[in-house]
This record gives C-alpha cells, sequence and structure tokens, in this order.
C-alpha cells in the first residue's frame, strides 16, 4: 500500500503512516503534476492547499481513502469520490481544544484590552486610565453551538464562575444540564449575554445570522467572539456597532473571506482581530495529522473510519434497493429539524412495509443526516450517526413493521422536544420521494429543492385567497397549493409550494391572518 501525502502534516502523523505503508511525502505539487502521479496510490493525504478536484480523483485509480487533516472539505471534491467508491474522511475533533482555548484567549484579551495596551505600551505610552476591563466572574457568557467546540468553552468558562446560556436546539435538556448550560432561545442569549461566542457550521440558514437588527438587542456592555466560521456576523454592521458604542467590543478569528488583509474590522480600536489561528498549536496540528493518519490506516486494512464525510462504499446490488429509502429517510430529517420547536430530547423511526426489509443503520444514518446537517461540522454516516447522536443527548428508538396501511412502504419519524412532538412520514411513490404525513395531516408532496409553506390554521372560507393574496403582491408564485383538514371549519393544515422564498415581512403578514396559527417557510 501506498500513501501520498501532498500538503505538510505533523511528522507524528507520517510515522504513524511508515509503520503500516510506503509513504511519499510530496508537498507543493502543481495540479497536472500530481494527477501525473496519483495513479500509483491507495491514499492521499491533504490540508487545505491542495484542490482535489474530479480529474484528480478520475486519474487516481487505485484510490480508495482521501483524508484531510483538518476540518474543512471544501477542496475535495466529495461527490466525484463516492462516485468513485473511494472514502473521504477529516479530523473534526483534533483541533476542538486549541479552538476553545483561543476563544478563551480572545475572551479575555478583549475583557482586559490586552492588545490595545500592548502596542500603546510599546509605542512608549504608559497610559493605564484607558485600559480599565472587565472580570469575567458573574458575568453571562452565552455560547452558540454546542458541539465539540462549543461545549469545551463552555466547561472552561465555568472556571471564571461565569453564568452560562447556550443555544443549540440539536442537544437534549440532560445534556446541556450536565454542562451547567441553561438552554435558552437565540433572541433571548443576545438579550442576555455579556459575551456572547459562535460555535456553529457557515451554512444558507446561518449566513449573516446576526446583523444590525441583532445588534441593536444586546446589551452595550457585550462582547462578541467569532472564531467559527467568518459570514456568521455581518461585518459592516459589527464595526457599526462597536463604533457606535452600542456593543462594548469584538474579536474576529474569522472572517468572510480568507486570507483577509483589508477588513472594515481593521478599521476599530475596539475590535480585536487575528488570521484564523484558532487551529495554529502544535498540539492541533499533531490531532488532525494522527487522527487522519489512524483513518488512513483503517480504510486500507478494510475497517470503517471514524469521520467518513461520505458513507462507507455499499454493494451495488443492495444500494438499488435501499437508495430510493434513504432519500426519504433524509428528506424527514430535514422537514423535521425546521418544522420543531425547542430542545431535541428523542427520536423514534418506524420502518413498515418494504422499508423494514432494509438496512435500519443506513436508514437510520440518513435520517440523523437530514436531522442534523444545518448544525453539524461533521457529515453523518452509517459509521458515525449514533456516536453524534450520543454525543448531542438525543436517544433513538427504532422500530420495525411488516405491515404498513395506505402505502407498501412508510418511513415515520418522530422527533421529541421540550415543548412538543414532531412526526413526519415518507414513501417512495413511482421511485420519487414523497411526503405523506405531519402531525394530524395525510398530505403529499415531492421534495424539489424549493420551498414550502406550511400554515396551520382553522378551516373557513377565503384563507386560501387572503394568504394567495400576499405572495401575489410580493410577487412571489405558487406553483401548486394542499388542503389538509380534520373536520369542515375544524382544524386545517395548509401547503403552499413557492417558487421563492418569503421575506420575514409576508411571514408576519401571513401569521397576522385571523385563524392562523402558525406559518412555517420550510426548504426541502
Amino acid at each position: 500500500m501506498k500513501v501520498l501525502v501532498a500538503d505538510p502534516i505533523a511528522k507524528e502523523g507520517i510515522e504513524l503512516l511508515q509503520r503500516h505503508v510506503k509513504v511519499d511525502v510530496k508537498t507543493g505539487l502543481k495540479p497536472e503534476e500530481l494527477k501525473s502521479i496519483i495513479g500509483e496510490y491507495d491514499a492521499l493525504i491533504v490540508r487545505s492547499e491542495t484542490q482535489v478536484t474530479p480529474e484528480i480523483i478520475e486519474a487516481g485509480k487505485k484510490l480508495q481513502v482521501i483524508a484531510r487533516a483538518g476540518v474543512g472539505l471544501d477542496n475535495i471534491n466529495i461527490n466525484a469520490a463516492t462516485q468513485k467508491g473511494i472514502v473521504v474522511v477529516n479530523a473534526p475533533t483534533g483541533n476542538a481544544i486549541s479552538a476553545a482555548e483561543h476563544t478563551m484567549a480572545l475572551m479575555l484579551a478583549l475583557a482586559r484590552h490586552v492588545p490595545q495596551a500592548h502596542a500603546k505600551l510599546k509605542s512608549g505610552v504608559w497610559q493605564r486610565s484607558s485600559y480599565t476591563g472587565t472580570e469575567l466572574k458573574n458575568k453571562t457568557l452565552g455560547v452558540i453551538g454546542l458541539g465539540n467546540v462549543g461545549s469545551e468553552v463552555a466547561r472552561r468558562s465555568q472556571s471564571f464562575e461565569m453564568r452560562i446560556i447556550g443555544y443549540d436546539p440539536f442537544v437534549s435538556a440532560e445534556y446541556a444540564q450536565n454542562l451547567g448550560i441553561e438552554l435558552v432561545t437565540i433572541d433571548q442569549l443576545l438579550k442576555d449575554a455579556d459575551f456572547v461566542t459562535f460555535h456553529i457550521p457557515l451554512t444558507p440558514k446561518t449566513k449573516g445570522m446576526v446583523g444590525d437588527k441583532e445588534l441593536r438587542t444586546m446589551k452595550p456592555t457585550a462582547r462578541i467572539i467569532n472564531c467559527a466560521r467568518g459570514g456568521l456576523i455581518d461585518e459592516e454592521a459589527l464595526y457599526k456597532a462597536v463604533e457606535e458604542g452600542r456593543i462594548a467590543g469584538a474579536a474576529c478569528d474569522v472572517f468572510s473571506k480568507e486570507p483577509m488583509t483589508d477588513s472594515v474590522l481593521f478599521k476599530s480600536e475596539r475590535i480585536i482581530v487575528t488570521p484564523h489561528l484558532g487551529a495554529s498549536t502544535a498540539e492541533a496540528q499533531v490531532g488532525v495529522a494522527v487522527d487522519a493518519a489512524e483513518q488512513v490506516i483503517a480504510v486500507l486494512n478494510g475497517q470503517p473510519a471514524r469521520y467518513a464525510a461520505n458513507a462507507p462504499q455499499i454493494a451495488s446490488e443492495a444500494f438499488a434497493s435501499v437508495a430510493p429509502y434513504m432519500q426519504v429517510a433524509s428528506a424527514l430529517g430535514s422537514l423535521a429539524s425546521q418544522f420543531m420547536e425547542g430542545q431535541v430530547n428523542a427520536i423514534k423511526i418506524t420502518y413498515a412495509g418494504d422499508a423494514a426489509a432494509c438496512d435500519r443503520n443506513i436508514l437510520k444514518a440518513a435520517v440523523i443526516g437530514g436531522l442534523l446537517e444545518k448544525v453539524s461540522e461533521e457529515r453523518i454516516n452509517l459509521v458515525n450517526a449514533g456516536i453524534i447522536a450520543t454525543q448531542r443527548g438525543i436517544k433513538i428508538t427504532e422500530l420495525s413493521e411488516d405491515i404498513c396501511e395506505n402505502y407498501s412502504s412508510l418511513i415515520t419519524l418522530e422527533v421529541h422536544t421540550s415543548k412538543e412532538a414532531t412526526i413526519v412520514a415518507g414513501t417512495v411513490l413511482r421511485g420519487q420521494t414523497h411526503i405523506v404525513h405531519i402531525n394530524d395531516f395525510w398530505i403529499d408532496i415531492v421534495p424539489n429543492d424549493g420551498y414550502f409553506l406550511f400554515c396551520d390554521h382553522k378551516d373557513r372560507p377565503g384563507l386560501i385567497g387572503a394568504a394567495g393574496n400576499i405572495t401575489g403582491k410580493a410577487d412571489i408564485n405558487i406553483s401548486a397549493m394542499q388542503l389538509a383538514r380534520l373536520q369542515p371549519r375544524g382544524k386545517a393544515l395548509m401547503i403552499l409550494a413557492l417558487d421563492e422564498p418569503l421575506k420575514d415581512k409576508q411571514l408576519k403578514e401571513i401569521m397576522a391572518l385571523d385563524d392562523v396559527y402558525t406559518a412555517k417557510l420550510v426548504k426541502l
């Protein structure tokens, strides 16, 4: 077996590989150079520099595994690798401690004006009065995202005797309680926190999640730390909020574009900046290198990888039968995640009819992947699905039923939270995924990578027209409409398939209609 290391990694990772396989370290290769030699190798290890394109993957005739010694996978074409049956792995936990400690370093530096005082004194000015700081003790820390890094930040902050509040709908109340965290809504967190720190991935849903509107709800003494991803915070709005004194300061290790050498954030003396140093420790570099090496060795020995970004290869004859149900399971998880309210405590998955004959581990992984895809840095697959759910304190129950009423197959997902239970079910009809049940209602919609508006309401004349009038005024086209009701003039569910998403303004107008109970926009 031969492994190519195409980017610099810690020597500990290389030494581990050398005890098992032949290793060539060739860094700084140009794309054509890499393409010309990759056919000799069974595994490829990269960091962020090397671009693993479909052309490289096609040329890697012997490749079994591609490893990223780090978290991000943007430089690896996962779809091309999956089509070739190549396992892609990363090391999402190897730098968690380093990122958490850098967050703490920035929090302390922000509280005590360390960089500013350092620069002033180095310039020859002794000026104590301008740098009166604040203690962390008895302050409220708001942690947005309680995954690997966020949880470590919470643990360390307890030693400073801080009150810790957190926002992450996808951890159980029991998990948060064990960490000493009080779970709150995002609005409450921003309102109450003295320090706010981000530890979530950048997704279409989280991009720009804190802008001018959200910053105006914060205390004038509040401070923000972002060691997660650039783009979570509107940088222009953050600069203005600090400069206008609406918040006390900020510290950013990440930016909307990187490398970044000319940001508006650099103009403020009250904003501390560092060049994406969260994982830049000797220990983290060793950790990610060893993690990547261990997984490469495992895959080459025919064993599962801990952090596979794509599901391990499924035999082609099995894949043909299970693939349609995987799509159903993933869609149900995604729908439930957008529909639910409160903190997830437990989920129950029921496989009925033909779906009961499929590999439950594969379908469970698809459900959890859909449920957590917008909040987890780790890609969910059948290797790590149960582990990640357990880490977040989510209890999973599975049932199989040979007989299925109404359909030849049905997968039902129940998500139990601190507020409610959300029930969704789906099936395969004519080769397509169909969502056929939501809570009390039987429906039939086909996920099409589009937008759906779900309205719980009282059935009455004129309501559908009133909703359509609002979307019409917003120049948003309705491509399909369904109505399910329990009885005439009783509880009903209206579903509008939309060509474009509604803005908050239109959602509020629909919610303001008489007899409308809820209005939720979902992307499926």
